[in-house]
């Protein structure tokens, strides 16, 4: 069975500040999310299901799907911060979105095969979708509690711009998931990949230490799990305006009380996306290089 590719698009609306800035880096004009799908479409995922916002649905349909329609069965989702379980009622004062793994819940009702996730504005690479899409094309049917996230190398994620957070993976020898410790300040110094911790040091670490990007595989039974413990996460934060639901949240969760193990994918692909501003130049060259290389053709659709 082909996987699905789940592209988390809820935010674009408000960061972007409306789908006209939608930003073209490619070398015509191609936005990060276009290399997305292509790689999607090349590593074997057979649909596409994006969760936006109910209010730029039209924008989006006509602007971004319309692209890709001929290409692959694509369908759309809505996140709202009103989608709560029976008996939760939004706060006046809730403005923030419910976070990445309620965004992944809205999904329950249209996938029903394997899936990964991703950000809609985050470049990931052709190798990254082939090694997360082989994983999740090779479980048997029915698999259950058997999830997967795609490690990318840090010293491959880093900006030449200033520091960056990740989510450090730590992993047994199976290579599955035990914690992902967030740092919020990695940057290279004097060749070495270091990050800040607690007290203010700097601590080295490998240039090939595995990181979260947010590229997770999950079959159905997921779904079941988040939105069981929605209930539990809105008992405790839903008076707390800025609680997020996150995805590790959920994962590490599952990890601690043994019901589910993650296996971290190894991948070759460079992670780049505009952390700053003064990004933006770097992600035009280097899809131009790729592009010029022969990695990507010069029109993808």
């Amino acid at each position: 069975m082909k996987p699905t590719l789940f592209v988390l698009a809820a935010g674009m609306g408000s960061r972007y500040g409306g789908l006209k800035q939608l930003d073209g880096v490619g070398p015509n004009g191609e936005t990060i999310m276009d290399y997305s799908i292509f790689d999607a479409i090349r590593g074997g995922f057979g649909k596409i299901v994006f969760v936006i916002r109910k209010d730029f649905e039209e924008d989006f349909r006509k602007k971004i799907i319309s692209k890709y329609e001929n290409h692959i069965p694509v369908e759309v989702v809505f996140q709202s911060i009103d989608k709560l379980p029976e008996g939760f009622t939004c706060p006046a004062e809730r403005t923030k979105p419910w976070g990445t793994n309620h965004a992944v819940l809205m999904g329950k009702d249209v996938i029903r095969e394997p899936f990964a996730v991703i950000n809609a504005d985050d470049f990931y690479g052709r190798d990254s979708f082939a090694v997360i899409g082989k994983y999740l094309s090779e479980l048997p049917e029915g698999a259950k509690n058997t999830y997967c996230m795609v490690g990318f190398r840090v010293g491959n994620t880093l900006s030449d711009s200033g520091t960056v957070a990740r989510g450090i993976c730590s992993t047994d020898e199976h290579r599955h998931l035990t914690t992902v410790v967030e740092r919020t300040e990695i940057m290279r110094i004097n060749g070495v990949v270091s990050y800040k911790d607690e007290n203010g040091e700097w601590v080295g670490i490998e240039d090939n230490t595995p990181v979260s990007m947010n590229m997770w595989g999950f079959t159905p039974d997921y779904f079941k799990y988040s939105e069981d413990y929605f209930v539990d996460f809105l008992k405790e934060n839903i008076d707390k305006p800025k609680a997020e639901y996150y995805i590790p949240l959920m994962v590490n969760k599952l990890i601690n009380e043994g019901t589910a193990t993650v296996e971290v994918l190894d991948t070759t692909s460079r992670w780049f996306g505009v952390t700053y501003a003064a990004d933006r130049q770097g992600v035009v060259d280097k899809l131009k290089a790729l592009a010029d290389s022969g990695e990507y053709p010069s029109k993808l659709f």
